[in-house]
C-alpha cells in the first residue's frame, strides 16, 4: 500500500519555534506588563494619601491614566503580532490556544470587573480603571478574533 503524500490530519509544517517576530510579540508583551507594573507600583500618586504626588519619572506621572493604554496596548500588540503563522501561537494548536486563551483572559477581566465593581479599591489596577476595565476585557477578546481569522 502506497502512503499518501499528504495527510489531512497532520501538522502543518513547523517553522522554527523562536524566530525574529515570535521573539518582537515576546518583548513587546514583557515590556507591556513592565509598563504597568512600573506605573503602578512606582510611578502613581497614592490614591489613600491626601495631596500625595507621582514619583519616578515625570512624563509617566503627567500622563497618568494613558499609562494603561500604552501598557495594554503593548501586551495586545504583542499577543497580535504573535498570531502570524511564523510564529508557535499562529499555527496549528497554538491559534486555538491563543484565540480561547484571550477570549476566557477577556471574560474573566470583565467578569472580575463586575463582582468586585461596589468596592474597587482593593483590586490593584482595577482600581484606577473603573469602567475603562470594559474596554481591557473586550480588547482582549478583540484580540482573541485575531486568532480566529488564523485557524483553518
Amino acid at each position: 500500500m502506497k502512503l499518501k503524500d499528504k495527510d489531512p490530519f497532520a501538522e502543518p509544517r513547523q517553522g522554527p519555534a523562536v524566530g525574529p517576530r515570535f521573539v518582537v510579540a515576546l518583548l513587546l508583551v514583557a515590556a507591556g506588563i513592565a509598563w504597568i507594573a512600573y506605573y503602578y507600583l512606582g510611578v502613581r500618586a497614592d490614591p489613600t494619601v491626601l495631596d500625595a504626588e507621582a514619583s519616578g519619572p515625570a512624563f509617566m506621572g503627567d500622563i497618568e491614566r494613558w499609562n494603561y493604554v500604552i501598557g495594554f496596548g503593548l501586551v495586545l500588540l504583542g499577543l497580535v503580532v504573535s498570531a502570524h503563522p511564523s510564529t508557535p501561537l499562529g499555527r496549528g494548536r497554538g491559534v486555538v490556544v491563543g484565540m480561547l486563551g484571550c477570549f476566557v483572559i477577556g471574560l474573566i477581566w470583565i467578569c472580575t470587573f463586575y463582582v468586585f465593581s461596589n468596592d474597587l479599591t482593593d483590586v490593584p489596577v482595577f482600581n484606577d480603571l473603573n469602567q475603562s476595565n470594559l474596554i481591557v476585557g473586550i480588547a482582549s477578546m478583540a484580540v482573541g478574533f485575531v486568532f480566529a481569522t488564523r485557524w483553518e
